[in-house]
């Protein structure tokens, strides 16, 4: 199966103290570029990621981001010693002084001391990185199947449209090579015509520059080749399409491919009919191109 390279996903997870959100997506690219915002704290993460990312992915622009938030209220709540001996000193003697100097306070209440600056402190904890990283990474490879997933849905629609499309250049071409075989009486007339005119302004040249040109009038008018070469390109296309995986490539060579045929068949068709069957197939061609460019 062929896969778009537009997708997209996200999910979030949590390892106490942090929590995270994934942000997976991709458009459009001739080859594959990846561009990963992951926070840099985390060592061997972004490294881990591009090796999973390269492993599942072709071709496509694929932008990765993570954000990581730390829950600091986790941690509770402690007594700074060194601070509260601070305060209780100060208290003391501020209370002493009041004392010698005849004036009465009121008792102090713990409440008011633990509400004092720098009392309470919310307490830290040391961060377990190792964990954290292979908790994200053993989590990203369900984000990457949600990715390909939707990548894979995107892309059994295009081949149902590509497939259609090579139907009708299949019968456009079995049109042209039946329009090919009608003409050839009248291919025929006009190469006699083209025939007697050469011969009665041959006086003087060459009986091989004449077989020479003789040939080129009538490989001018035949389009036999193109239609082999477009049949050939069909079969190849179609093939490449039950195959599936990365044939984005090669799907895009064979457009060009298609795209020439089509424009030679359109320079020897010498016939209305024929014309008008050549620039139908330019448009699928074109049609079909555009198509492909979002094939992975």
């Amino acid at each position: 199966m062929i896969r778009s390279m537009t997708g997209f996903a996200s999910a979030s997870g949590a390892l106490a103290p942090h929590s995270w959100g994934w942000e997976l997506r991709s458009v459009n690219g001739k080859g594959l570029d990846l561009r990963l915002r992951v926070p840099d704290w985390i060592e061997g993460l972004e490294a881990g990621l591009r090796k999973q990312l390269t492993d599942a992915v072709g071709r496509g622009n694929v932008s990765c981001n993570l954000r990581v938030a730390r829950d600091e209220t986790t941690g509770g709540l402690t007594v700074n010693a060194a601070q509260l001996e601070t305060v209780l000193d100060a208290l003391h003697q501020i209370e002493t002084r009041a004392m010698d100097a005849g004036i009465s306070l009121a008792p102090s209440k713990a409440t008011d001391i633990v509400t004092m600056r720098g009392v309470l402190e919310q307490a830290t904890t040391v961060d377990d990185v190792a964990a954290l990283s292979a908790a994200l990474l053993a989590e990203f490879p369900k984000v990457l199947a949600d990715f390909n997933a939707m990548r894979a849905s995107e892309g059994a629609a295009l081949a149902e449209i590509l497939e259609n499309q090579l139907t009708e250049i299949e019968e456009l071409t079995s049109k042209a090579a039946d329009l090919a075989e009608l003409r050839k009486a009248e291919m025929a007339q006009t190469l006699r015509r083209n025939l007697a005119r050469v011969m009665d302004n041959s006086e003087g040249v060459e009986p091989d520059r004449l077989a020479q040109e003789l040939a080129l009038i009538a490989v001018k008018s035949d389009i036999t080749e193109e239609i082999d070469r477009l049949a050939a390109h069909i079969n190849a296309a179609s093939g490449l399409l039950k195959q599936g995986g990365p044939v984005g490539r090669k799907l895009d060579f064979l457009i060009q491919e298609f795209n020439r045929e089509a424009n030679t068949l359109c320079a020897k068709a010498q016939n209305s009919e024929l014309t008008q069957v050549g620039l139908a197939l330019k448009a699928v061609i074109d049609q079909m191109r555009e198509q492909v460019q979002n094939v992975e």
